[in-house]
């Protein structure tokens, strides 16, 4: 009986391992399906990991050759300061001790050549100060910066070198308009002002920021809006360097990091510096920036219910000379309108004047001393 049944669990296993080979064969001859093909090449995926080894070796190969391609138009940015002597008291006692600031070349920042003839994009706050400044390719060669120019209205500086063979490789200006939240990008920048050429990775953690760049003690104050957040490890002296996405193009300027925070960093879009760029190719220069010459406060809807004035720009003084001045705005007074347009917290007046040109003529809405009034201004170019 025994026997019996073994041969006949060898027959039903003899069976099914027919049935299979015929099933296959019919099924490779007729729908082109090859079952042992797919099960072979399954089980080869799952003992490998071929898919996660396979989405790793994409995501390294897409930096490394972002890298090696960009890497060659990214430079540093030097400056070197006249050598000064500080004198200190010594609080213990002993009379003055002296130190030395300055004389020494120091690496500040980043930036990107966009042009073969020396044209290098950074920020407007890497040469805000007095010194002799120099760039630093990745090959260690050195250009003395012979013209800076930089724009009024965006933390964004041209800067002019004369390299002698014209060899200079330019970046490819790629597009901000269609940026994704959660889009890969590369950063490459001088980090810390001692690491050149770091490469860090994350993606676009955020759009349409608005950030205050800079710090008062620093020198420098800046409102930015519309700038690209991101998590890629960015330092100072990353400033001025390039964000970029898998393709290898600059889609933003990198510009601050969060103070306090870990992984949040900002980015100026690339098409706020192409503008920028073109109007610079074209003319020479930036578009100048409108300026009307008032420091002013704006005044908060409940502020203005508990003392009884309207919403707006309270002017704290007017610039002697200035268009504001040479309209007849006094202090005290609350700019309510600027063009037909209503200021309060959300419509700030320097949200406003972005939108205007040098020698454009606007009419402002004035409140005082409980009248109100109507001048009309022509405004006029700010200058650094």
């Amino acid at each position: 009986m025994r026997n019996v049944k073994s041969a006949l669990i060898i027959i039903a296993i003899i069976f099914v391992l027919v049935s299979s080979a015929i099933g296959g064969a019919i099924a490779d001859r007729f729908f082109g399906i090859k079952p042992l093909d797919v099960i072979t090449k399954r089980f080869s995926q799952i003992t490998s990991g071929s898919p996660v080894s396979q989405k790793i070796l994409t995501e390294e190969s897409v930096v490394i050759d972002v890298a090696e391609r960009v890497s060659p138009s990214v430079v540093t940015v030097s400056i070197q300061t006249p050598q000064r002597r500080i004198l200190q008291l010594n609080p213990f006692g002993g009379g003055f001790s002296q130190r030395f600031e300055g004389g020494q070349p120091q690496d500040i920042g980043s930036g990107f050549v966009v042009s073969k003839d020396g044209l290098i994009i950074t920020n407007r706050h890497v040469v805000d100060n007095p010194g002799t400044y120099k760039v630093i390719t990745k090959d260690n060669k050195e250009y003395e910066v012979k013209q800076i120019s930089k724009d009024p209205s965006n933390d964004i500086a041209v800067l002019k070198i004369d390299p002698p063979d014209g060899g200079l490789s330019p970046v490819d200006l790629g597009s901000s308009d269609n940026l994704k939240v959660g889009q890969f990008v590369v950063a490459i920048g001088t980090a810390l002002g001692e690491f050149r050429h770091t490469v860090t990775t994350g993606v676009i953690s955020g759009l349409g920021r608005g950030i205050t760049a800079g710090s008062a003690y620093e020198g420098y104050v800046e409102r930015l809006d519309d700038v690209i957040q991101t998590d890629a490890a960015i330092n100072p002296g990353n400033s001025g360097g390039p964000l970029l996405n898998s393709a290898g193009q600059v889609i933003g300027i990198n510009v601050a990091v969060a103070s306090g925070a870990e992984n949040v960093g900002f980015a100026i879009p690339v098409n706020i510096v192409k503008d920028a760029l073109n109007q610079f190719n074209q003319t020479g220069k930036f578009a100048s920036k409108a300026y009307l010459g008032v420091e002013y406060q704006m005044i908060t809807q409940e502020a203005a219910l508990l003392n009884d004035v309207p919403q707006g720009a309270y002017v704290v003084n007017v610039v002697s000379a200035s268009p504001a001045d040479t309209a007849g705005i006094k202090n005290d007074d609350i700019i309510t309108k600027f063009d037909g347009v209503d200021l309060s917290e959300d419509k700030s007046l320097a949200d406003v004047i972005k939108g205007k040109k040098s020698g454009d003529t606007v009419k402002l809405e004035i409140w005082r001393a409980g009248q109100t009034s109507e001048v009309n201004v022509t405004l006029g170019e700010f200058s650094e």
